[in-house]
């Protein structure tokens, strides 16, 4: 079974608990920051490591580094802020290099730190090699049987760290890092996934919070099948809005109607899936290659023009370079699995070789790890059309993509009670939840059902813009999560920022 206990506690014959595992020696450790190396890297950017118990119950059992990187404050520090930038498989180091203008405002008084965590990035990587599973449209049984091999396929590419991933595991590791840091307390913003991950490390280290901001937040509870429902129903409504935009514009490759705007997509992507157009790098492109590229040109409205532009060379040239730019990560791996493996002390991975496909790879680890349900494989086959049927209804474009979503963990161990059953009723400083009305990704309720279960520590900001998260976007949130971080200063739970407030 999967260990996701934080520390393991066993009853000894005599009744009494057996001692905790001491882990004073990953918590005296200091991060040794130097010039990041790589090409294109900001001259600013500094990068380091920590080392973390592979297994918490178990910390001589084997350890792991995570890579790490920082833009140092510029100004009076006043301590050091994490970001998670989500996913899950979000690798924070890349992500941070390449958001210098974003965050320039916390390294006023910040460093601004960023991870990838384990299992991602140069993090000891997970892969799954070329083990897609497509939509599900074909026999139930053959589908789980492929779901089984594709589970196996995974464990024996990613290697020991596979067991060990899931967001208990990364909040540990969160708390290693703030120590690393030499922070008593934990300032920490966190996007989308990382919402998940803040709320965690609160949960578990309530005493160790100091200022966290949560931005586009992470359901708790629901289970995977309820979850990929909901993202197909907010990535249709991002979509219908898409459309209406684009029918506005004279040259939109739709049409000037929102309707027929909306079924020239459904028709396109049908007929790619039964003809898919000839791409110079990548072999076909089909519908739900296509469907694929617009989950992700959705996140910001800022890249509707470009995705505009794409459908138009893809329709009137079949030419998909244009959308095809937004879909990254769909890619098998390549063929070495992930380095760096020196017995069970695992060692940074160099950025060339992490596998191609470890994000996506990752995202399955982590959702897996974090979620405790498995149905049976009778089950399955017996609610499979029913299921199918309520995707087609939440999406006729985006429906059958999250299908496989529901099925992705079968043949995976159980993943943890720990998140649905603790992570309540916090009693911690209070935290800055922000909810996006039109977010594809994680929809506006799941912001105020979170609030509600964390309790009177969470303070709600309802953004009523477009786009997933918004920090980077609207300018008002922007301002409101500098403001709290910085000084401390929380908004009146329940106010809002304006639509006309994005950047």
């Amino acid at each position: 079974m999967l260990v996701t206990l934080v520390v393991a506690v066993s009853l000894l014959g005599t009744g009494t608990a057996a001692p905790a595992p001491d882990l004073s020696g990953f918590l005296r450790q200091k991060v040794a920051w130097s010039a990041c190396t790589g090409q294109d890297v900001p001259r600013d950017l500094e990068c380091g490591k920590v080392s973390v118990p592979l297994d918490y119950a178990h910390p001589s059992a084997g350890t792991l580094e995570l890579a790490l990187a920082r833009y140092r404050a510029t100004g009076v520090k006043q301590g050091s802020v994490v970001l998670d930038f989500g996913g899950p498989g979000a690798a924070g180091v890349p992500e941070l290099a390449y958001g210098r203008k974003t965050f320039a405002d916390l390294t006023n008084r910040y460093d601004v730190v960023a991870f990838d965590p384990r299992g991602v990035g140069r993090s000891s990587p997970v892969s799954c090699g070329d083990g897609d599973v497509g939509p599900g449209d074909g026999d139930p049984r053959a589908l789980l049987d492929r779901l089984r091999e594709v589970a196996g396929l995974c464990a024996r590419r990613s290697g020991p760290v596979l067991p060990y991933i899931g967001t208990v595991f990364a909040a540990r590791d969160l708390d290693v890092i703030r120590s690393a840091l030499g922070e008593p307390k934990l300032d920490y913003l966190g996007f989308s996934y990382g919402t998940r991950l803040g709320a965690v490390y609160a949960a578990q280290f309530p005493d160790r919070v100091g200022r966290l901001a949560l931005d586009g937040v992470d359901t708790l509870t629901e289970p995977v099948a309820e979850q990929a429902i909901a993202g197909a129903r907010g990535q249709q409504v991002a979509l219908d809005d898409f459309t209406a935009w684009c029918a506005r514009d004279s040259v939109c490759p739709l049409g000037d109607e929102p309707r027929a705007a909306r079924e020239g997509i459904v028709r396109l992507v049908r007929s790619l899936d039964e003809n898919p157009v000839q791409t110079y790098m990548s072999g076909e492109f089909t519908g739900q290659d296509l469907v694929g590229a617009l989950a992700q040109a959705l996140y910001l409205r800022d890249w509707w023009p470009s995705l505009e532009q794409g459908l138009a060379r893809l329709t009137q040239d079949g030419d998909p370079s244009g959308v095809q730019a937004f879909a990254a990560g769909g890619a098998s791996a390549r063929a070495l699995g992930p380095a760096g493996r020196q017995g069970q002390h695992l060692t940074l991975t160099d950025p060339a070789d992490v596998p191609v496909d470890n994000m996506a790879a990752a995202l399955m680890a982590v959702n897996c790890a974090d979620d405790p349900d498995r149905p049976d494989a009778r089950h399955i086959v017996d609610t499979l059309p029913a299921l199918r049927a309520s995707f087609e209804q939440a999406s006729p474009v985006f429906g059958r993509y999250r299908l496989a979503e529901t099925l992705m963990c079968y043949g995976r161990p159980k993943g943890t009670e720990f998140i649905r059953d603790r992570v309540k009723d916090l009693r911690t400083p209070k935290m800055l939840l922000v909810g996006t009305r039109g977010d594809p990704a994680t929809p506006y309720r799941w912001t105020t059902e979170t609030a509600a279960r964390l309790g009177p520590a969470a303070v709600v900001l309802d953004n009523r813009g477009e786009g997933h998260t918004g920090y980077a976007s609207s300018r008002c949130v922007h301002r409101k999560v500098n403001d709290f971080l910085l000084y401390g200063s929380l908004p009146p739970s329940g106010s809002s920022c304006g639509a006309d407030e994005e950047r």
